[in-house]
């Protein structure tokens, strides 16, 4: 008789996350078959040579993926997969060291974010938050328990645009758009469901629901978006329940997807009954017209938007709009994963909309914003890069014989925070870019920036036969 064990000479990262991955593994691999009887907990911890407690979290994280069943006194058998074998995309890695670092360095200079710039939008929040604290005593002191209806007016305000109008009874308030969509996800997928990404994405979101059991599968794309030949490739070999897009201004490619390229989206989408999550965080600051994917699939399109990137990141303010549906299910969601919307920001950022007064700092974070790509133009010609109106981030390609690492750990020795192409990889990917990004919105001045650019293009120019990687 056969004796499995996992295979644990392999993989980085915690103990029980890689057995849990090497049991995942062998379960799609058809080497534990469905039914299959997982070795007890003590006697697996022994033959491998780790605690018991080890065994018990990754046996843990295992069932929360819906691969495995535990009954006590019964013990662990691998579920039915109903005859799919999909392989698994691992899920990105948490941030760890040589990633983004979780609370940055003082004394560097910041193009590793893409929040709006300060345009002294600092008094008005104050403004209005000061006549919330004096008008709202009672619900500034408590909880907010009833959403009043402007709330979802201003939700509705905000992400409408081009054709695109969302009713406020489709609407929900929520705490930015981070948070919009890891409850969405939350709401209408279960563990070990497949979620779509791109190759190169906001992984942020990739790793939050990788953290709440759900699994990736990667798509390609091109200088338009995701490809959707391949897209149908794997909705017809991974079933995936979501896909997450950001068809206006990809982050971090920049990439716009076309009219006819979101229709063609949307039709795969419906025929293997995908739903979509559609990233309009960075739409807002463009003059694009083309529609929204929604307009092509409202059934099965979730907008997501906020004032981040156009008003304040601070604030956390931002809404989702679904079909009408799902509305309730979400909003239950969003309290589970954030602990409840607070009636301070969600009434702050509807007052901003209504008023206006986002619509007006918005401008001015564009004329701040346009600036300061006119440097990036300037200091970078001759460079090779992405770049976009209105929108804080360039996607710089990186001459020979610079990689993307290599080049954030010399841009790290100057004094420069940017975000190398692992920081937007979903999964584990055979693609290479040789790309960094810059994002050009969080120093303080233009002629910080400037400064900043002056020594990347330095770099650039030198090579990295003027970096030492043991200085």
């Amino acid at each position: 008789m056969t004796i499995w064990l996992p295979d644990l000479s392999s993989g980085s990262g915690p103990l029980y996350l890689r057995l849990a991955e090497r049991i995942e593994h062998d379960i799609d691999n058809g080497i534990l078959a469905s039914g299959a009887k997982l070795p007890p907990q003590r006697d697996l911890a022994y033959d491998i040579g780790v605690t018991i407690g080890t065994v018990g979290r990754a046996y843990a994280l295992l069932r929360e993926r819906g691969l495995v069943s535990g009954e006590v006194g019964r013990g662990t058998y691998v579920l039915e997969r109903n005859g799919i074998q999909p392989s698994i995309i691992e899920p990105a890695p948490l941030p760890h060291e040589g990633s983004r670092p979780v609370e940055a360095p003082a004394g560097k200079l910041h193009f590793d974010s893409t929040a709006a710039p300060n345009v002294g939008q600092n008094s008005t929040i104050e403004t209005i938050t000061s006549a919330i604290c004096r008008d709202f005593p009672d619900d500034v002191a408590s909880y907010a328990r009833n959403f009043p209806e402007h709330w979802f007016r201003a939700g509705s305000a905000w992400l409408g645009r081009n054709g695109f109008a969302p009713s406020p009874d489709t609407i929900v308030p929520t705490l930015g758009a981070h948070a919009a969509i890891v409850s969405i996800i939350a709401a209408v997928t279960q563990p070990g469901d497949f979620i779509v990404f791109e190759h190169l994405t906001y992984t942020q979101v990739a790793r939050s629901a990788g953290l709440i059991g759900r699994r990736m599968a990667l798509v390609r794309s091109d200088a338009h978006g995701i490809d959707p030949a391949d897209f149908e490739a794997v909705c017809a070999q991974k079933h995936p329940k979501v896909a997450f897009l950001m068809p206006t201004v990809q982050n971090p490619t920049g990439a716009t997807m076309p009219a006819e390229r979101r229709a063609a989206i949307a039709d795969v989408a419906r025929r293997y009954n995908v739903l979509l999550i559609e990233d309009d965080l960075y739409g807002a600051l463009t003059d694009d017209r083309t529609p929204l994917l929604a307009e092509f699939a409202p059934e099965r399109v979730f907008v997501v938007g906020g004032l981040s990137k156009s008003v304040a990141a601070g604030v956390r303010g931002g809404w989702l709009s679904c079909p009408a549906h799902f509305r309730h299910s979400i909003r239950v969601a969003h309290k589970m994963v954030t602990g409840g919307m607070p009636y301070l920001l969600a009434e702050l950022c509807a007052q901003l909309v209504l008023s206006g007064e986002a619509a007006a700092i918005r401008a001015r974070s564009i004329a701040e914003i346009n600036a300061r790509l006119d440097i990036v133009r300037k200091t970078l010609d001759g460079s090779d890069f992405n770049i976009a109106a209105n929108i804080p981030f360039v996607w710089l390609a990186l001459p020979e014989p610079w990689n993307s690492g290599t080049f954030k750990n010399a841009a790290y020795g100057q004094g420069v925070l940017v975000d190398d192409e692992d920081e937007f990889k979903a999964g584990r990917s055979d693609q290479v870019f040789h790309r960094v990004r810059i994002g050009i919105s969080a120093p303080r001045t233009r002629s910080e920036v400037e400064g900043g650019l002056i020594k990347l293009r330095r770099l650039l120019d030198e090579g990295d036969a003027g970096y030492d990687s043991f200085g």
